[in-house]
C-alpha cells in the first residue's frame, strides 16, 4: 500500500478551528460572527459552532458589551507553557552537559504532564553500559525520581486528584503501590530536597532527581541523573550524585530567575 500523505489525515473541523484562532493577530483583538464568516468563507452557523466549542474550553471568550469574540485566557496559558518549556530547555542544556562531565552518567530535564513525567532533553554518558534516554516518553511520576520530586510539593488535595484513581501499577519489586507509604515518602522528599528512584520503574536502574524552580518560586521541572544500579552505590549517591543533582537544579533555577 502506498504511504498516505499527512494532508490526507487532516480533520477539517480542527483545521477550521485553528484558522479561526489565527484571525486574532496584530491589531485585531475582537471579531464578530459576520466578519469571521467572511474571513473563513464559512456559513455563520458553522462559525458559531466553532466559537461555542472554543469558548467552552476557554480558548475564546465573548465581550458581553460588544457581543464580539476575542482570545481567551487558555491561549495565554498555552503560550506561556511553550515559552517556559523552551526557556527551560535553553537554560538547562549547558548545565546537563557540564553535569555529565562531572559524573559521567546520563542526565535529564523533565516536566510533569498530566499524570506522567516527560523527559524534554537528555545528555548521555559515553560509558558502554548506560540507560537509554527516553526523551519525549511519558513515564509514571510516582515511581521516578524526576516525578516524585515534583508531586511531593503538591498539596494533599492536589495529590489526591493527581494520583491515578485505580491501584498504583507495580513495575518492579521496589515500586511503591501503597498510597499512604508513597505519601510518607513524598513528605521526606520535601524535607531533604531530592528524590531517589531505587529500581522502582526498571530493574537495575537507579536515579536521583532535584527540583527546578522559576522566578515565581514554582517548581516547573526536575533535573535527574540516571544509571545502572551497579554504579549507583549508596555511598556514591550520598557523596557525589545527590549533591551534583541539587547543584545542577539550583543552577538552572537561578538562570530562570529563582532567588532563594
Amino acid at each position: 500500500m502506498a504511504k498516505k500523505e499527512k494532508s490526507e489525515y487532516l480533520i477539517q473541523a480542527v483545521s477550521h478551528a485553528l484558522d479561526l484562532l489565527e484571525q486574532f493577530h496584530g491589531e485585531v483583538d475582537e471579531l464578530g460572527v459576520t466578519e469571521l464568516s467572511k474571513r473563513l468563507k464559512l456559513h455563520k452557523n458553522n462559525v458559531f459552532r466553532l466559537l461555542a466549542t472554543l469558548e467552552s474550553r476557554g480558548y475564546i471568550e465573548q465581550n458581553r458589551v460588544t457581543e464580539n469574540y476575542r482570545l481567551g485566557l487558555k491561549t495565554l496559558e498555552l503560550g506561556q507553557t511553550f515559552i517556559r518549556q523552551m526557556g527551560l530547555l535553553r537554560q538547562s542544556k549547558p548545565v546537563l552537559e557540564a553535569l555529565v562531565k562531572e559524573c559521567n552518567e546520563t542526565t535529564y530535564v523533565a516536566i510533569l504532564k498530566e499524570f506522567s513525567i516527560v523527559y524534554l532533553d537528555a545528555v548521555e554518558t559515553d560509558l558502554t553500559v548506560r540507560v537509554v534516554p527516553r526523551v519525549g516518553s511519558r513515564l509514571p511520576a510516582y515511581c521516578t525520581a524526576a516525578g516524585k520530586i515534583q508531586i511531593a510539593h503538591m498539596s494533599d488535595e492536589e495529590l489526591e486528584n493527581y494520583l491515578p484513581t485505580k491501584e498504583l501499577k507495580r513495575f518492579t519489586h521496589n515500586t511503591i503501590t501503597d498510597r499512604d507509604e508513597l505519601k510518607k515518602q513524598l513528605k521526606t522528599i520535601v524535607e531533604q530536597g531530592f528524590a531517589v528512584d531505587d529500581e522502582e520503574l526498571d530493574v537495575g536502574v537507579k536515579c536521583v532527581g532535584a527540583p527546578i524552580r522559576d522566578y515565581t518560586r514554582r517548581i516547573i521541572g526536575a533535573v535527574s541523573i540516571s544509571g545502572p544500579s551497579m554504579r549507583f552505590s549508596d555511598e556514591r549517591m550520598e557523596k557525589e550524585l545527590i549533591p551534583l543533582a541539587i547543584k545542577a537544579s539550583e543552577e538552572i533555577s537561578a538562570k530562570l530567575g529563582f532567588q532563594k
